[in-house]
Formats: C-alpha cells, structure tokens, sequence
C-alpha cells in the first residue's frame, strides 16, 4: 500500500512538473505568436510606406521630367548683343515705360534660384531666367516687355514692382573714375577713365618664354622657368595696380592670372584681346561694355 501511495506521489509530483513545462511552453508559444503578429503588422507597414515612397519617387520624377522637356522647348523669342548707341537706345526705352503703381518687375538674377515674382509672372517661360543667369529681368504687368538683359557690371540680387523699371546707368557704362585693365601672363594695359573719357594709360610686356621657345630645355626646366618669368610679371603688375586711384577698378584677360591679382579688382572677367598693349586694352574695353538682350 504505502508502494502504491508512493507511486502515485511521485506521479503527481510528474504530472505537475510537465504541466509546469506546458505551461511555459504555451506561454514562450503565446509570445511567439505575438512577436510573429507583431512582426507582420511592422512588415505590412514598412510595405506600404515602400509603396507610398515609390508612388511619391515616381509623382517627382515625372515633374522633373516635365520641367526639363519644358525648359528644352522653351527658347528665347530673340537675342541680340547690344554694344554703344545701340545699348544706349534700348536702356532709354525700358526707362521711358510708365507701368503704373507696381506694375513694372525689375530683378537681378545671378544663379538658379529664380523669385518667386518672376516664376509667377513668367510661368512656363521662367526656366529661361535659369538659363540667362546672371541677367536682369524686365516684365511689365501687360506682358508688353518681357527680356532679361545682363549687364556688364551687375548689381547685388533684387526683386521688386515700381511704376518704372529699374535701370541705371553704372551697371552698363563706365562712370565716375573708372580704372581698366587688361592682365595677360605677357601683358599689362591699365586705363584711367572720366566719364567713359581715357585719361590715363599705362602698358607693358614682359618677355615669357612659349612652347615654341623651349628649345633642348628639359619639359620640368622649362615650365620652372616660364613660371618663374609669369610671376615676375604679375609682380610688376601688382606694383602697378597699387598705385590706381579710381572709384572703381575692372580687370579682364586671362582667367588663370586673373586670380592672382583680384584682390586688387572690384570685377574680372574673361578676354581674349591680344597684341600691343594699348591697342589690346581698346579692343577689351570695347568688348567688355556689351550687354546681351534675350526677349522672353
């Protein structure tokens, strides 16, 4: 007898450890439904985000697809480039336009990023300002003038309605006391200017060796040496530029030395006028003071 009460203590004792274990077994089986639920809700989710991504990806690549066949088929009604009286005439017809209260759009545009005034104004012909950067925009409320025209000294960026355009006279012809200069790795012509008047002038050469020039020099001696005569030169322009005194100085010519004397330019630009000195800075002068229109 106390066999058999021991056999049936021992198998309850069994019985309550593998219900103990089912029980944690229904419990880790619970957990893992949930994490598996949990894990689908999460997988569901991220799904549709995707989808929402993709639709989103393909709603901005169509409108930058649009845009770009627009501004390809958008082009200018007409450019010209306007040099002495002719530039003259066309700044005194945008500054005769009575627009009325706000009714004239004037702005400066120097990259990309086109006013919100224009785009308006513009609408489907705005991505040709982008392409005329840096340009001044000129639209009237009517639609009667519509151009962008970029001066050769242009002003700081700004957007604004006037019963006029704004158009002076300082961003398109030389005023006031005006130092010009043309700087080539071999050239120098400086300028003084009056009212568009040359009342000062001084030039030189320096003697720099060209490829054709290099004779049995090793390629690395002769690069070392005309370097050496570029810097010499470029020496003696500094030495002359320091001495300017004028309200303004613009230098042009070649871009590469250009950097090496801006810090004594309010403005440089590119040239390509060779030659005898004087003769050079005439022709980049002359040059220089064009302004490209662009009918829009």
């Amino acid at each position: 007898m106390l066999d058999r009460l021991l056999m049936r203590d021992g198998l309850k004792s069994r019985i309550e450890d593998l219900e103990e274990e089912r029980d944690s077994l229904r419990a880790r089986l619970d957990a893992e439904e949930e994490r598996r639920r949990e894990a689908a809700r999460r997988r569901q989710d991220a799904e549709e985000r995707v989808n929402e991504l993709e639709h989103r990806i393909e709603e901005l690549t169509d409108r930058v697809d649009r845009a770009e066949d627009e501004e390809a088929a958008a082009e200018f009604r007409g450019t010209e480039t306007l040099r002495r009286g002719r530039l003259d005439s066309v700044l005194s017809r945008l500054r005769s336009v009575e627009a009325g209260t706000e009714g004239a759009l004037s702005a400066m545009v120097t990259d990309g990023d086109v006013p919100e005034a224009v785009r308006e104004r513009l609408g489907d012909r705005a991505p040709l300002v982008r392409r005329a950067a840096p340009t001044l925009v000129y639209r009237d409320d009517a639609g009667v003038v519509s151009c962008a025209l970029d001066p050769p000294l242009p002003p700081e960026p700004f957007c604004e309605w006037d019963d006029r355009f704004r158009v002076e006279g300082s961003w398109f012809r030389p005023t006031g006391r005006l130092a010009f200069g043309l700087v080539r790795s071999d050239t120098f012509a400086l300028g003084t200017y009056e009212g568009g008047e040359r009342v000062d002038y001084a030039g030189f050469t320096t003697d720099v060796m060209s490829e054709h020039d290099k004779g049995g020099y090793s390629q690395a001696r002769f690069e070392r040496i005309r370097d050496e005569q570029i810097d010499e030169h470029l020496d003696r322009c500094r030495e002359r530029l320091s001495d300017v005194d004028a309200d303004r100085v613009v230098l042009v010519g070649e871009r590469t030395v250009l950097t090496e004397v801006r810090e004594h330019a309010d403005r440089t630009a590119g040239s390509d006028a060779t030659g005898d000195p004087e003769e050079a800075l005439e022709a980049a002068f002359e040059d220089f003071w064009t302004a490209t229109l662009r009918l829009l």
